[in-house]
């Protein structure tokens, strides 16, 4: 299973007062909040941290068809970073989902997925005729094989992103 989330980092910056008083305590674990404070850019930190809560949240939505505001019970880890690549996972009720997040200068993108070799698998396909279902959860209709892909998508400010696990 899959979920993402992008985040627009200017829009973002004209959205949201992330300094605001009782916002991190509210959202973040108090680990989390120590990677904030202690990041070299707490604000990209801050949206990471919250893409990747909301790529895996969309993940434990698809599994559980279950809808509630939970960041704190979504607790992220990061495994392992470079300048611009994070990979983490992110723990919600007992179950782990596997995180791969892209940094660029504009935007923050991350997939999760249930299955870590699933990462691998990853692409990025246009937007397409997508469907939802009674649950809101987003499938491609594939007409050649006659069935349903699963699909996440997200957009935020200038982008979209909508991907699925190759089969």
């Amino acid at each position: 299973m899959i979920g993402n989330d992008v985040i627009d980092i200017l829009q973002s910056r004209k959205e949201s007062n992330w300094k605001r008083k009782g916002f991190i305590e509210k959202i973040y674990t108090q680990e989390e909040q120590l990677l904030i404070s202690n990041a070299v850019d707490p604000e990209i930190m801050v949206w990471m941290l919250w893409s990747m809560k909301e790529a895996a949240y969309k993940v434990y939505h698809r599994e559980t068809k279950i809808r509630r505001y939970i960041p704190k019970k979504l607790e992220c880890f990061i495994e392992s970073q470079t300048e611009n690549a994070i990979q983490g996972k992110v723990i919600c009720c007992n179950t782990t989902y596997y995180t791969k997040t892209i940094i660029s200068d504009d935007s923050i993108h991350t997939i999760a997925v249930s299955a870590f070799n699933s990462l691998k698998m990853v692409i990025e396909i246009k937007n397409k005729s997508i469907v939802k279902d009674q649950n809101r959860i987003p499938y491609l209709f594939l007409s050649l094989q006659n069935k349903m892909q699963e699909v996440s998508k997200s957009h935020h400010g200038r982008f979209e992103k909508v991907v699925c696990i190759q089969s």
